[in-house]
């Protein structure tokens, strides 16, 4: 598909499309069950008006057939219909995220949230409204960790570049998400990721090799004593003396036996959807080095991973014959059970240790289309340039997670000369909003995907912020104490081989303007002295004279507000210079309380 077309009509006309085939699929859905109502009333009806029994059962015998026929017809009809209808639900969700309808309908991914991170929270990577919601486009489990992975731990700059080439050329395979789509339900819910791959890689079960020669040579002698028992003059006698060695090795490996061909059993749902799911990767053209390795890695001695995992599913199938009553007999006297569980070893053996990089590659395939669809849906977002130099320059900067059409976008230029901005402004101004656009930027720029920018060149950093922090009932400290603890941990996060970049909100908010000022000015000299570099945000305008301290180091920039009417009115536009005003006892008197300001009043 043409990366020019435009996200919103290619939606439509693939929902509109797959609505037509769950409305034509529904019809025959009726029509065949109709049938089958029908089919059963004449097969009962005939039976009962044709009084010559050996007619009867002549042209009962037909609607029978038929019935079955349309039994059979009918699953097929219900499972397209099935597929169709999430299809549907699948490009519902699109068009949902391009409208900005998407937040608290999609995978939230509670299971990676971690208080103790340096930025998840404050930059809301994780729950309702998360920037995880927005990019999760992944059905396994495997596949919503390494999306998660990804948000969570910065990539080095080779694998960014990687990474940026996989989604350009993902971009614009809409075929390709949604197949992974249907298929990833099904693993999402048979495929626990981690029990499989442990299976794959656990120790041999089965007893060394001179036990399968045994078994092997005794089913062998079975076979022939057979024979000469039942042709021949022999007797019975060679057969009870192999039935007696039979005895034996099924007693003696009767218990690992049991052990291997259960675990094979257990995962065998689990292997079919997976070998479903390699087998669509593996017909995927690659060009670009990262799918390449990606689709290489799907390769085990030469042979797809697909038919490998189908070559074990055939040995599970005939495993299952010694269940059939006629056979369950004899399956014992050739070993037929022990036979397949020194198979399934060897297979183990030889390529049940890649399971977990099988599973890896599609997890890395599922983030990557998660943020190729992200890439697809944004197509004015550019991939930024990642640079050697300390530096975050970004132009028409924007927040991920606002409307597109409503962002107010903002100008942020951070370098070795300019280390630090102090934002200063009145409440809901747009100072943390600042804060967070800069991060969250950092985070996708850092995990390979495109930035809601006009462009950003930035270097590798490490991230720290100090936007969500909150007192803990439980753990029985403070607001101020946690900030003062998250402060301790950025510290330690300066002086490795990324810089940190630090977006600190109100900076020791929870003590006195005298402490606060000399604290503030000396933790952000100790920031600066170590390579770290950032944003800081204040209601305290003395604070905002720290920048003096600070030398050229530093520069104060502003978000301001003006009453219209009775009401605040924000641009959320950054400008330089401190604030020269607050909106605090406005915003008191908008929603009713009775303030007065005295000093103004007693000025007058």
């Amino acid at each position: 598909m043409s990366q020019s077309t435009d996200p919103r009509n290619e939606y439509q006309t693939r929902l509109d499309a797959r609505k037509a085939s769950v409305a034509e699929l529904q019809a025959k859905d009726a029509s065949i069950g109709t049938a089958r109502l029908l089919t059963a009333v004449a097969a009962i009806g005939g039976y009962f008006l044709l009084t010559n029994a050996e007619l009867s059962l002549v042209w009962l015998a037909v609607p029978v057939l038929v019935f079955f026929v349309l039994v059979a017809l009918h699953g097929r009809v219900r499972k397209l219909l099935c597929r169709q209808k999430t299809s549907v639900r699948y490009y519902e969700r699109c068009l949902e995220r391009l409208d900005g309808r998407w937040a608290g309908t999609g995978n939230q991914g509670a299971a990676f949230v971690d208080s103790e991170h340096p930025y998840a929270a404050d930059l809301d990577l994780f729950g309702k409204g998360s920037l995880f919601e927005l990019l999760c486009t992944a059905q396994t489990q495997v596949g919503e960790q390494t999306l998660a992975s990804w948000l969570l731990n910065p990539a080095s700059p080779e694998e960014i570049a990687a990474r940026q080439a996989a989604i350009e050329e993902l971009r614009g395979r809409l075929d390709l998400r949604e197949e992974l789509m249907l298929l990833g339900g099904d693993v999402r819910e048979n495929v626990p990721a981690q029990k499989l791959a442990a299976w794959g890689a656990a120790e041999r079960a089965m007893p060394g090799r001179q036990w399968q020669i045994i078994a092997a040579l005794l089913t062998v002698f079975m076979l022939v004593a057979t024979f000469l028992w039942w042709f021949t003059d022999v007797g019975r006698a060679p057969f009870l003396i192999g039935t007696f060695f039979v005895l034996i090795v099924w007693r003696v490996l009767r218990d690992p036996v049991r052990q291997v061909n259960q675990g094979v059993s257990k995962h065998y749902k689990e292997l079919e959807i997976l070998a479903r799911v390699l087998e669509r990767l593996e017909r995927e053209p690659c060009s670009s080095a990262k799918l390449s390795s990606l689709k290489a890695a799907l390769v085990q001695d030469t042979r797809p991973a697909s038919a490998q995992i189908h070559e074990l599913l055939k040995r599970v199938r005939l495993l299952d014959a010694e269940n059939n009553q006629f056979f369950a007999i004899p399956a014992f006297f050739l070993l037929w059970s022990t036979h397949f569980a020194f198979l399934f070893e060897t297979w183990r053996e030889r390529s049940g240790a890649a399971i977990g990089k099988w599973l890896a590659a599609v997890g890395e395939m599922e983030a990557l289309c998660a943020l190729a669809a992200y890439a697809y849906e944004h197509p004015a977002d550019p991939f930024p340039e990642i640079t050697g130099e300390l530096i975050y320059d970004g132009s028409q900067l924007g927040h991920p997670l606002l409307n597109e059409k409503q962002c107010v976008r903002n100008d942020v230029r951070l370098d070795e000369n300019l280390r630090i901005l102090i934002v200063s402004g009145s409440n809901m101004s747009g100072k943390s909003t600042l804060l967070r656009t800069v991060g969250t930027n950092a985070v996708l720029a850092l995990a390979g995907a495109p930035v809601r920018a006009e462009k950003l060149r930035l270097c590798p950093v490490t991230l720290g912020a100090t936007l969500r922090i909150q007192d803990s009932l439980q753990a029985g400290r403070s607001r101020f104490y946690a900030e003062i603890a998250r402060l301790r941990q950025l510290v330690d996060l300066t002086g490795g081989k990324r810089p940190l970049l630090f977006l600190l909100d109100e900076i020791l908010h929870g003590t006195n303007s005298h402490d606060r000022r000399i604290g503030a000015e000396q933790i952000l000299n100790g920031l600066v002295s170590k390579g770290a570099f950032g944003l800081v945000t204040t209601h305290d305008l003395a604070l905002a004279e720290a920048a003096g301290a600070l030398g050229r180091r530093a520069a104060n920039v502003h978000f301001a507000d003006e009453m219209k009417d009775g009401q605040l009115i924000f641009d959320y536009t950054m400008r330089p210079g401190v604030v020269k005003k607050s909106n605090a006892l406005e915003l008191m008197r908008a929603v009713g309380l009775p303030v007065v300001d005295t000093e103004a009043t007693s000025q007058k």
